[in-house]
């Protein structure tokens, strides 16, 4: 069993930063995709940002030049680091991983983001 941990959780003005942490229990070169996904209220939970074990990264376009995901290899940890943040940003924002060798997916409990004046 994957077990992920995050943190961040913040209440942040707009225009300001926030970088969001996904500590997994396993090294993350076991997963051949890490990645981060949001859920707003009364919306689906959708594909903020995830990245390739070969490093490729993918962003929705409502993120695209403002976000960055990231891996530390030697910390088994993701990051996601969020600037410029919108209202539009809040939500709840989940980690996922999927197995490399399971293909099984695994999510973290969610941390609440909020972008408010």
């Amino acid at each position: 069993q994957v077990q992920l941990v995050e943190s961040g959780v913040g209440l942040v003005q707009p225009g300001g930063s926030l970088r969001l942490s996904c500590g997994v229990s396993r090294s993350i070169f076991s997963f051949n995709t890490m990645g981060w996904y949001r859920q707003a209220p009364g919306k689906e939970r959708e594909l903020v940002a995830d990245i390739t074990s070969g490093g490729r990264t993918t962003y929705a376009d409502s993120v695209k030049g403002r976000f960055i995901i990231s891996g530390d290899n030697a910390k088994n940890t993701m990051y996601l680091q969020m600037n410029s943040l919108k209202p539009e940003d809040t939500a709840v924002y989940y980690c996922n991983v999927i197995s490399a060798y399971t293909t099984l997916s695994y999510w973290g409990q969610g941390t609440q983001v909020t972008v408010s004046s």
